[in-house]
């Protein structure tokens, strides 16, 4: 009796960290795609920043909230910022709304054309 509770309890707690690392993989996916595109962001504006955020928020199952999403220009930076809960099954028939927090600043240079040098406006 004693080892069917010992493997009862280790196959809850592996079921657990399975289900809060798949959850945090996620996360971590999301918040490099979003630092990436905060690190190529050549002529778009905020708007269609926002519009790659949530394509990338749902290609990753991240529930992120449009409105929760900050999206600033700091002299040459650019910081994306946001925070969600997911609900995250630790045990069965028990849900945790893990929170995460997606905060990234992006050191942005913008090229200039040679002939925007060579001939001023």
């Amino acid at each position: 009796m004693k080892s069917l509770i010992k493997i009862v309890l280790a196959v809850l707690v592996a079921n657990a960290l399975w289900r809060a690392s798949t959850a945090y993989i996620s996360y971590y996916r999301f918040r490099d795609s979003v630092s990436e595109l905060a690190l190529h962001t050549a002529g778009r504006n905020d708007s269609q920043l926002k519009d790659r955020i949530m394509e990338l928020a749902s290609m990753y199952d991240e529930p992120v909230d449009p409105e929760a999403l900050d999206i600033r220009h700091e002299d040459n930076h650019l910081v994306i910022q946001t925070d969600y809960k997911k609900p995250v099954a630790l045990l069965p028939g028990y849900e945790y709304q893990w929170p995460f927090v997606v905060n990234v600043d992006a050191f942005v240079i913008v090229p200039t054309r040679l002939s925007d040098l060579t001939n001023p406006k």
